[in-house]
């Protein structure tokens, strides 16, 4: 098979010789192959297009095609081989192969899937769908990722679950966000939304229709199995989970508190949401604005039946479920929230003006084990307070300022209960000034050590060490030493002058 530079190489050779053995001696060929393309170009064929030959496959095309065709266009080469081999094929693999690669693609081509662009208007559409998250101390969670058609404003709320009063609180969360209610909500069809199929009609939970009107809206779910009719949300969770949740691509570090995580969804949020989109050339925010006046207004109170029932805050930052005391965030102090158990732990809710919020999580406990957290409480700034000095006059501020050792001395004095405390504190001030303030706080350090107390302690100690020289050791020398020498065995195996005489 010649290639296209060749053919044309040929065909210019004949037009300048108007012969075909000339066109062939000049082009380098047979005179047969001028006269086809030759012969091609004046019929007003391409002269690139193969021409089919026979093939021994040829006559079981007809049964590769059936197999592909019942398979839905699934079913192996090499499966194929097999079958038509029973049937008598003797040619090889390969040929097989190639066989059904065209039926495949044929087959493609016939049953493509034709796609409508979807052309949304302002205040119509709202999709949400779920993506998983970043495990958080070794527990999953869940990305709520939702998609404003129109304007491309996109909400990522991270959670722990995905049960009916979770969606509820996301649901408020997104549609506060956004500063408004559109008139349809598509979704997937799980059974937080859709019970069941009956004739391909979806049948809805009771629960998520009251939400719906609620608020005013009309949920609507995709096709069973079919993604792709909303792949607005779709593209928000796949890139929610891309700049988000930590692979070995992005190289993100895990998170260390949930948080942490709510922190990085909402600065990714800002971040899509104030960069120009790649279709309409618009930041959603701004296009967002302008969608408002379109959308429903949002009802003053959220849907908060879902969320369990109500009850009032603590002053000590407690709420009292099945008579067992749970711990919230201490800025709820002397407010309502509602709590609700999904399974074995109490979720607490709280409504704020951004919305419902869960604010604590707890195992379910029983009474006499109240469930307290320290996060939260205001961290403590001082924890051993009372075992700190802190001075309440000029005399309690001239010892203290001595050095650690005074605190130390205050400290272990007060616990051993001895005598004549605040005399014995000027009596060390007095020192201070007749010695250095080092000195004197080495010696009330070592007193609190060693637990002396007593009457003149502290000056004997300072007397002891500040008398007290550093004397370098002793070291003797080579020349003297309790070892014995080897001088006695200098003579060793040396003749006596006398016994040779």
């Amino acid at each position: 098979m010649k290639n296209s530079r060749e053919i044309m190489e040929i065909l210019e050779a004949y037009d300048l010789t108007g012969s075909y053995r000339a066109a062939a001696e000049l082009a380098g060929c047979d005179h047969h192959t001028v006269a086809r393309y030759v012969q091609a170009r004046a019929e007003g064929k391409s002269p690139t297009e193969r021409q089919h030959r026979a093939r021994p496959i040829d006559e079981y095309l007809a049964k590769i095609e059936e197999l592909v065709v019942n398979s839905h266009g699934r079913i192996r080469a090499d499966v194929v081989h097999r079958r038509i081999t029973a049937m008598g094929f003797t040619g090889g693999q390969r040929t097989t192969r190639r066989a059904v690669a065209e039926v495949k693609a044929s087959l493609r081509a016939g049953s493509r899937r034709v796609y409508r662009p979807w052309i949304t208007e302002p205040g119509l559409w709202l999709q949400w769908d779920w993506g998983e998250g970043p495990r958080i101390g070794g527990r999953r969670t869940s990305l709520w990722c939702a998609w404003l058609a129109w304007s491309r404003f996109r909400v990522v709320i991270p959670v722990f679950d995905k049960t009916l009063p979770t969606i509820v609180a996301c649901l408020d969360a997104t549609l506060r966000r956004i500063g408004g209610v559109p008139a349809y909500a598509l979704t997937d069809n799980e059974k937080t939304v859709t019970t069941m199929h009956v004739a391909n009609i979806a049948v809805r939970n009771p629960e998520i229709v009251e939400v719906a009107r609620h608020y005013g809206l009309t949920i609507r779910t995709c096709l069973p199995a079919d993604p792709e009719t909303k792949g607005g949300s779709e593209a928000t969770v796949r890139i929610a989970k891309a700049d988000l949740v930590p692979t070995d691509a992005n190289l993100l570090e895990q998170y260390g508190s949930f948080g942490h995580l709510e922190a990085a969804c909402r600065d990714f949020c800002d971040e899509v949401n104030n960069r120009i989109h790649r279709a309409s050339r618009r930041k959603p925010a701004e296009a967002l604005a302008e969608e408002r006046g379109r959308l429903h207004p949002l009802p003053k109170e959220p849907f908060a039946v879902a969320f369990g029932t109500t009850r009032r805050v603590n002053w000590d930052a407690t709420i009292s479920v099945d008579g067992v005391r749970y711990s919230v965030p201490h800025q709820l102090v002397d407010t309502r929230v509602w709590a609700r158990f999904n399974g074995d732990e109490l979720i607490v809710t709280a409504v704020g003006e951004d919305g419902p919020v869960e604010v604590a999580r707890h195992d379910r406990s029983t009474p006499g084990s109240p469930q307290i957290k320290d996060e939260h409480y205001p961290p403590r700034q001082d924890k051993a307070g009372d075992r700190t000095p802190k001075a309440n006059s000029a005399e309690e501020a001239a010892f203290l300022a001595l050095g650690p050792g005074a605190a130390s001395w205050l400290i272990e004095a007060g616990a051993a209960g001895a005598r004549r405390v605040k005399s014995k504190m000027a009596e060390a001030v007095a020192l201070a000034k007749l010695h250095s303030a080092a000195d004197v706080d080495r010696a009330l350090g070592s007193a609190a050590i060693a637990g002396r107390f007593a009457e003149n302690d502290l000056i004997r100690i300072l007397t002891y060490q500040v008398g007290l020289e550093t004397v370098e050791p002793t070291r003797p020398s080579e020349n003297h030493s309790l070892q014995p020498g080897t001088s006695a065995w200098s003579n060793f195996g040396v003749a006596d002058e006398k016994e040779e005489h």
